[in-house]
């Protein structure tokens, strides 16, 4: 199985996201529909940068990393070089 770590931009804010799915399509979705609590206010969201493991707990550190201190840097980097601003 595939496992996707994602960012997503707001198109209404300055707002991005991380995240961890299997289904990057029914992922988006259910950030736009609003059934995602902490997304729900920026809505809607566009998926502006993925990575794709085949390995769960691979994926899941990856995400993890994007979110703390220690992956401030190559999130910052990531987003400049796929169209956001950081």
């Amino acid at each position: 199985m595939e496992y996707f770590v994602y960012i997503l931009k707001s198109q209404r804010v300055k707002r991005f996201y991380i995240g961890c799915t299997v289904n990057l399509e029914v992922r988006l979705k259910e950030h736009n529909t609003g059934i995602t609590k902490s997304t729900k206010p920026f809505r809607p969201w566009k998926i502006m940068y993925f990575e794709r493991f085949m390995d769960k707990s691979e994926a899941f550190k990856r995400e993890w990393y994007l979110k703390h201190p220690a992956g401030y840097l190559e999130k910052l980097k990531i987003i400049k070089n796929f169209g956001g601003v950081a």
